[in-house]
């Protein structure tokens, strides 16, 4: 549904007639009007806690033929946009709470930044992790100031020991939810950028399990001006989003399980309040592949030197892959909101994306087993600017025919069409595409 006026009549019925959750001991939803001033309240009282990142025109935009606009949420301090919620949510703790302390049970991005903001406001943090979790992750939450406890073999039982140790202590245990104080915080992102970038025509959101972002800042901005078009993308491996809409209530039968790659976008988070805020205010929810995914953090890498995951990657996956057409010749901001990648995953996604995008190929060759053969192909490759990466010769296990030899390798920028010419090796060449 597109949005044309009375915005805030549009956000009571989005909140309205919404059941409260049942027996949680973490901070419960408040079910009342997302207003327009809770967002600008949010974004005074955090302006001193967060960065206020830039919003900048990118070298991608000639590409796509668009005016591409990156918000660059990755630039926070913990590399996430959920600071932004988590500094407001602590910061509107009671000070009782506060002196009490908040304990959580995951290595996710909102975890990260609990342990650094409760740190730097001096509330007690305590952030429990199976003994599975990353060491990287590990040593993270104990930078950031968070007393890390290792428990159990898998987030399940770190949650259930979190919630123990909240009822025995004191401690308010947080998830990542969507109470009207949490999207009030991530809705300032949406604020910041209609300040940064005059005449929006739309803005690009990563969407999925986590659509709190989408949904507080779509608050934002069809409050600024409702004709900028709010667009949610996600993977098309879990349309998360796409069937709770569908259902009309959080679905977590398309959840992901592969949370090393898609981090916080895998899985089914939030609540009623961001999936009905989603349905009246976002135009348009679509789906990405993996594949797409791999060559916008290619992109981004390359053009904006931003090593992101892929849910900062998410949003510009849709433009990589053509599924917003429409957008053409418009001005197009896109939210970049995560770049909490472990190393050797980042290694792995870049050897992936640089295979998908035709920059690096294996190939195969038969040539005959004569003084000069292995010379010549390489001069070839020389010729042809390739750069080789890796080359092997099979002697023993050739199936072909006798005293020749078998050439595997890799290379970067090769025409692997040259690698055939006729009369160029002293045996006929037989080439293979892998």
């Amino acid at each position: 549904m597109k949005i044309v006026s009375r915005n805030e009549e549009l956000l009571r019925d989005a909140l309205s007639c919404i059941p409260q959750p049942s027996s949680r001991t973490s901070l419960a939803s408040c079910n009342r009007l997302i207003r327009f001033e809770d967002i600008s309240a949010a974004a005074f009282k955090i302006q001193c806690g967060v960065q206020k990142t830039p919003c900048m025109y990118s070298r991608l935009s000639k590409q796509y033929g668009m005016d591409i606009y990156l918000k660059k949420e990755f630039l926070q301090y913990t590399g996430s946009v959920k600071e932004r919620g988590v500094l407001y949510l602590l910061m509107s703790l009671p000070q009782e709470q506060q002196r009490k302390g908040v304990i959580v049970a995951s290595d996710s991005n909102f975890s990260m930044a609990v342990a650094h903001h409760a740190s730097e406001l001096r509330v007690p943090v305590f952030v429990i992790l199976c003994t599975s979790t990353a060491p990287a992750r590990v040593r993270m939450c104990r930078d950031y100031g968070a007393m890390v406890i290792s428990y159990g073999t898998t987030g399940k039982d770190a949650q259930l020991h979190a919630r123990r140790l909240a009822q025995e202590n004191g401690y308010l245990y947080l998830e990542e939810e969507d109470s009207a104080v949490y999207l009030s915080g991530l809705g300032t992102v949406g604020l910041e950028m209609y300040e940064q970038v005059p005449k929006l025509d739309a803005v690009i959101f990563p969407a999925g399990g986590h659509c709190g972002l989408l949904a507080g800042s779509a608050a934002a901005l069809k409050h600024l001006n409702p004709h900028i078009s709010v667009i949610g993308v996600e993977s098309e491996s879990f349309p998360v989003l796409q069937e709770s809409l569908k259902a009309g209530h959080p679905n977590d039968d398309q959840a992901c399980n592969n949370h090393h790659f898609y981090g916080d976008v895998s899985g089914v988070c939030f609540g009623s309040n961001s999936l009905q805020l989603t349905g009246k205010l976002v135009d348009k929810v679509v789906t990405v592949r993996e594949e797409d995914i791999l060559i916008s953090m290619l992109r981004l890498l390359e053009y904006e030197r931003a090593t992101v995951d892929a849910e900062g990657a998410i949003g510009l996956a849709a433009l990589v892959a053509g599924k917003l057409p429409e957008l053409k010749g418009k001005r197009v901001a896109v939210v970049i909101c995560s770049g909490n990648l472990e190393l050797h995953l980042l290694q792995q996604c870049i050897a992936r994306a640089l295979t998908l995008d035709n920059r690096v190929c294996r190939f195969s060759l038969v040539i005959s087993d004569c003084p000069g053969d292995m010379s010549k192909l390489l001069e070839l490759l020389a010729r042809e600017e390739a750069r080789v990466l890796d080359i092997k010769q099979e002697r023993t296990f050739v199936t072909s025919e006798l005293f020749t030899v078998e050439v595997r390798g890799d290379a970067i920028s090769v025409s692997l069409t040259v690698l055939a010419s006729p009369g160029l090796f002293c045996f006929p060449v037989s080439l293979c595409l892998c």
